[in-house]
């Protein structure tokens, strides 16, 4: 008898195996703006159909931030579990920019001692596979190979495709491709090799497109159609541009881009969601979509105020290189299947950091709280059965961008945000439920909230050990925050 049942149960165990750890996918697109995809802005210049469809199929997280205005930072974010602040990677490695004062100090990489996601993946029996931009280092030394990722194609220290979109390209981990050869096309055949090859165990994808990055490089045929959508467009006369601040690049350049309507971005853009519908057939294909979390994101805002000023990020104010909205909401898809409700939307705020917590809690792996301290799970979200322990989130760029936005930090408690300017000490106040175009400050009739908001933000600073603007030589001593009272000088 016990023979018996030993044999039935060798059976079971051989039909129905144990279950396995599902797959993850994490795509993020580089500059890519919270309203340049159709499932946040109805009237979209630019045609997403694919973000379209698998917004459709996942939640829509219509609160969701980089912890950082500028690439690297954010980047950081996602594989460390940790604001940018705590190691001083506060902005993109290698910027120098200098203005009134000089920035605050910079790391030169990613350290090595954190324990990547794709390092905890990988200790639980994870494949991992790293694809596209990378920019968390300039050595050798800090690439992906070296941060937990089995397979590198694509990752090293540049920020943007030397060599431009077109083969031959100039990035010592890709291999050579035929003359003219598309990046986001190159990018994506690597990554269907990589899923069709990881049949054996769970393994994380994590495909970093360079689009829609600078420079402006689009496929001639998508270009000629959207040219052709612009002249329609403009036909009744709508203005392009409108007034901004801008601390750089001065006078003649304060200007933010108010309609979408450049040809060569909506190529680009374009091109990159018809790369990422590939991505979603080839899980149909192998039958992998079912135990596969797929997730969108982009690093910052969309370029609006310098460098082209390619895309509007409207209704939000600025974009990339600044703390306002524009900067540093994103556009976040996240599917996991037989969990999350299709086409459903969350207004709760999250941030680039929650991935770490959020992946390892999805897999069923211990979590490591010493590692992402500064993420939460967003399995209660995704499930729809509970909230986040979190009432406030932080930002810090102590720098001055590329892009004309001003060395600043902010804190959203709720429906409010708070801006504080480094070079001054002051600062604004938003309802972003009444203002999400933050044009009307409420600090002055607000000054309680003010106070409350601001020694939150300086208790932040002092426990993530932030730097502020120095002095240039003989020059004036910039503003610094009296962390010592949690209330600035």
């Amino acid at each position: 008898m016990l023979v018996g049942i030993s044999l039935t149960l060798n059976v079971w165990a051989e039909t129905n195996p144990p279950a396995r750890k599902p797959n993850f996918i994490f795509i993020l697109a580089d500059d890519l703006g919270w309203a340049d995809i159709g499932a946040n802005n109805p009237n979209c210049f630019y045609e997403t159909p694919n973000l379209d469809r698998l917004a459709r199929s996942s939640v829509n997280f219509k609160n969701a931030y980089a912890a950082n205005p500028v690439c690297s930072p954010t980047r950081f974010s996602v594989l460390t579990g940790k604001y940018p602040t705590r190691d001083a990677c506060t902005d993109w490695f290698g910027a120098t920019r200098e203005g009134r004062f000089k920035p605050a100090p910079l790391s030169e990489a990613m350290p090595l001692e954190e324990v990547t996601l794709a390092e905890a993946l990988k200790q639980q029996g994870y494949g991992t596979a790293f694809v596209g931009k990378w920019h968390l280092g300039e050595d050798e030394k800090y690439w992906p190979e070296h941060q937990g990722f089995d397979v590198n194609i694509g990752g090293w220290a540049a920020g943007s495709p030397k060599g431009g979109y077109f083969a031959p390209f100039d990035n010592p981990r890709l291999p050579p491709y035929p003359k003219g050869t598309h990046l986001p096309k190159a990018l994506t055949d690597e990554s269907l090799k990589i899923i069709e090859q990881s049949k054996d165990k769970p393994f994380l994808l994590y495909l970093a497109y360079y689009s829609v990055h600078a420079p402006l490089q689009g496929r001639e045929d998508l270009v000629r159609k959207y040219e052709a959508k612009r002249e329609r467009l403009l036909a009744d006369g709508q203005p392009e541009f409108g007034p901004e601040e801008q601390v750089w690049p001065g006078p003649a350049k304060r200007e933010v881009r108010i309609l979408q309507a450049n040809p060569v971005y909506g190529a680009m853009v374009e091109a990159m969601d018809e790369q990422i519908g590939r991505v979603l057939d080839k899980l149909e294909e192998l039958g992998l979509a079912r135990n596969t979390v797929v997730v969108f994101m982009s690093d910052n805002g969309g370029l609006s105020t310098a460098e082209g000023s390619p895309t509007s990020n409207l209704p939000l104010r600025g974009g990339k290189g600044w703390v306002y909205e524009g900067g540093i909401r994103e556009p976040m898809l996240l599917r996991w299947p037989g969990v999350t409700k299709s086409g459903s939307t969350c207004e709760v705020p999250v941030i680039s950091m929650d991935f770490y917590p959020t992946f390892l809690d999805i897999a069923g792996l211990p979590l490591l709280p010493k590692q992402h301290q500064d993420g939460v799970s967003l399995v209660p979200l995704l499930r729809s059965n509970g909230l986040l322990n979190r009432d406030a989130l932080f930002w810090h760029y102590p720098h001055y961008s590329n892009q004309g936005g001003f060395p600043g930090g902010a804190v959203r408690m709720g429906d409010w945000k708070l801006v504080e300017r480094y070079e001054t000490g002051t600062v604004d106040l938003y309802n972003l439920k009444d203002d999400i175009g933050e044009r009307n400050s409420l600090a002055d009739k607000e000054p309680t909230r003010v106070e409350t908001m601001r020694a939150r933000l300086h208790d932040w600073y002092r426990a993530t050990g932030a730097k502020f603007l120095r002095p240039k030589a003989d020059g004036p001593t910039p503003w610094q925050p009296d962390l010592d009272s949690g209330s600035g000088k």
